[in-house]
């Protein structure tokens, strides 16, 4: 946990993803740049703050200018229903008016080892650079009920040190392989959003919290912007056992 961590904790997941969207809105047109890049989560955490966006808010996002990328994706086809590319079609993309050249696809079906360096080279080319590292203005992340953020999982603790943007992890359990990005872009993001709700998650998010000896062996506690800002929003449930 940095200094620059703010905590905001809302009632419950609805105002959770309310808060998010109003922040999105407020940042994409306070931003001077012309072009907004933004890394999306996977999973089920943001399925209602894409469906709060497309159902309350989409037009008031200058879709024009943002650039969606994945923080993650499994390797499967963008067909299939563990797709993050595919859940985000059907809950916000399929919504929008946003031009196909602004959508950056993780290629699921293709060689793992090769789609990472291939989406290595895209961001490399694509995003301003910090230094020698890329930079997303806003990346979203969730909490997997074992510390997991994008796909870095905790026997994979290394990818934090990963050379290149992106790399290839395996899900500790059923052994899918996924693509991800690596600690080192993921820590030099203008800004990092949390999103995390759910009593399931509330164990997890007081370790970090408190900073606990066990946090350390989570990788969520390792996400620490090195020039951005760190922002959880947590619903009460997620918030319940922080001290």
């Amino acid at each position: 946990m940095t200094q620059e961590t703010e905590v905001k904790i809302f009632k419950n997941s609805k105002k959770v993803y309310n808060a998010i969207a109003k922040s999105i809105i407020k940042l994409t047109s306070d931003s001077k740049q012309h072009d907004f890049n933004i890394a999306l989560s996977g999973g089920n955490s943001p399925k209602g703050l894409f469906q709060k966006i497309s159902s309350k808010y989409k037009d008031e996002i200058p879709w024009e200018r943002i650039h969606l990328w994945w923080g993650d994706e499994r390797c499967v086809p963008p067909s299939d229903e563990q797709s993050n590319y595919k859940m985000t079609v059907d809950y916000l993309i399929s919504h929008i008016s946003i031009p196909e050249k602004n959508i950056h696809r993780v290629r699921g079906e293709e060689d793992p080892e090769q789609e990472a360096l291939r989406y290595s080279k895209e961001i490399e080319d694509t995003l301003n650079a910090r230094g020698k590292e890329p930079v997303f203005d806003l990346i979203i992340l969730g909490l997997g009920d074992d510390g997991h953020t994008a796909s870095i999982f905790p026997d994979q603790l290394e990818l934090f040190d990963h050379p290149e943007n992106c790399a290839v992890a395996e899900h500790p359990l059923t052994g899918q392989k996924r693509i991800t990005l690596t600690g080192h872009v993921l820590n030099n993001a203008n800004r990092i959003y949390f999103l995390v709700t759910g009593e399931n998650k509330a164990l997890r998010v007081s370790e970090i919290m408190n900073d606990n000896e066990a946090a350390k062996l989570l990788p969520a506690y390792y996400i620490s912007p090195v020039n951005g800002d760190l922002v959880w929003f947590l619903d009460e449930a997620a918030a319940s056992l922080i001290d």
